[in-house]
Formats: C-alpha cells, structure tokens, sequence
C-alpha cells in the first residue's frame, strides 16, 4: 500500500471513529430525553386521574343537593 493510500484509510477510519462517538451522544441524549418524557406523561396521567376524581365527586355532591332541595 502507498503512503497516500493509508494516509487516506487513516482519515476514514478518524472519521468513522469520530462519527461513532457522535451517534453515541445522540443516542444517550435521546435516551434521557425520552425518559424524562415517559417521567412527565406518567406524572400528567396522575393529575388527570386526580381531576377526574374530582369532577366525579363535585357532581354526586351536586346531584345529592339536587335531590335534597
């Protein structure tokens, strides 16, 4: 192999390395992101179920005032 012909494998090979350790980032930041949004869809569920939970007493409180009067 000539000179030129590493020197030309050597640089892929860096840019392969270097394109790997980008992916890696990505994928780690990606990964995170994600269970930060799994943490919060889990945690606005919660809230809609608390609110539901609500809504569904202040109507039997309605309806038994209803029903009083």
């Amino acid at each position: 192999m000539t000179s030129d012909s590493m020197d030309n494998l050597e640089q892929k090979i860096d840019e392969l390395v270097q394109l790997a350790d980008q992916l890696q980032q990505e994928n780690t930041s990606l990964r995170d992101r994600e269970s930060g949004l799994v943490k919060e869809r889990s945690l606005l569920l919660e809230k809609n179920e608390q609110a539901r939970s609500r809504v569904e007493s202040m109507i039997t409180r309605l309806k038994a005032l209803n029903t009083e009067g």
